[in-house]
């Protein structure tokens, strides 16, 4: 075993792909390929699962993978502190639903522990996706939300992923609308009210079921529907065809303008949202410190 396998096994598991991994590692697919299987043959265990979709983490190699970070990581401080006297670029990853709240996190983050160098991702996504990507290692922290109606088939997946669900806030459902709607001088709007509008909603891909769904009250029947795939395109439509979408209530003017407004739904459902992480992995610094700045974002 090589601390250069071990770099590309952090590598695939990143790029969810042995050929964007060895484009990256500027490697040909083959060398990588057989590099890997070298390991799995050394080691004992398939580290990753192959099927003609692609290729994921086994539930050895997610285990395998939590150690191997650790000893590149370890690696990487020793370099930077005895041959290259610079600090070593830092990683982190996040993978969340739609929340303005998890952007700026994102950026008091940047803001207090950017160095020269890092590499860091946030990826707005889809609610299996976010999942898949804290289930393989790929992002460190998922944000997503539960509730009385998706909470068993999302707990079921969380469970036999090993991950844990860590409540943020509790809130009570919102539309957001443009101020200029003919809605937004209510002090709540009811279902019925919402009828005439387009309702606007973050498509799921392949995995559209209503439980996956990024908005509450997913099974209701709409007369116009659009779905979206990032959030500028659905604050935009909200704006220009007068339309809604459901969500926690909370905004920020910061990234989303003065344009839009969440005015409370009159219904008797909940959304808790949180963050989901691995069991058995303990959060980096920057995981640890990310989560902080979330909960000092809600604070405000």
């Amino acid at each position: 075993m090589t601390l250069q396998q071990l770099k590309y096994v952090i590598e695939v598991a990143n790029r969810g792909s042995i050929n964007e991994a060895a484009k990256r590692l500027f490697i040909s697919q083959p060398s990588l390929s057989n590099a890997i299987r070298d390991l799995e043959e050394e080691i004992q265990i398939s580290i990753f699962d192959r099927s003609n979709k692609g290729i994921s983490l086994s539930k050895e190699g997610v285990e395998f993978l939590s150690y191997a970070r650790q000893v590149v990581e370890q690696a990487e401080l020793l370099e930077s502190r005895y041959l290259n006297a610079k600090p070593s670029p830092q990683h982190f990853s996040v993978s969340t639903q739609h929340y303005a709240f998890a952007v700026n996190a994102f950026v008091s983050l940047v803001s207090e522990y950017g160095q020269d160098e890092y590499e860091l991702a946030l990826r707005e996504t889809k609610t299996y996706e976010i999942i898949e990507d804290v289930k393989n290692l790929r992002s460190e922290i998922g944000i997503l939300y539960l509730n009385e109606f998706n909470g068993k088939v999302i707990n079921k997946l969380l469970k036999s992923a090993n991950l844990q669900f860590n409540s943020l806030f509790v809130a009570k459902p919102h539309i957001f609308i443009s101020i200029k709607n003919p809605l937004a001088k209510q002090s709540v709007v009811t279902i019925d009210q919402l009828q005439n509008y387009p309702y606007l909603s973050f498509d799921q891909g392949e995995y559209n079921s209503f439980h996956f769904a990024e908005e509450i009250l997913s099974t209701m029947s709409h007369k116009k529907s659009i779905r979206v795939n990032d959030r500028a395109t659905l604050f935009n439509l909200l704006i220009g065809l007068n339309g809604y979408t459901i969500s926690t209530g909370v905004l920020s003017s910061d990234l989303n303008g003065n344009e839009i407004i969440p005015v409370p739904l009159d219904c008797e459902e909940s959304i808790n949202v949180g963050w989901i992480s691995h069991r058995n992995v303990s959060l980096s610094k920057l995981g640890a410190a990310y989560v902080a700045a979330l909960e000092q974002q809600l604070s405000q």
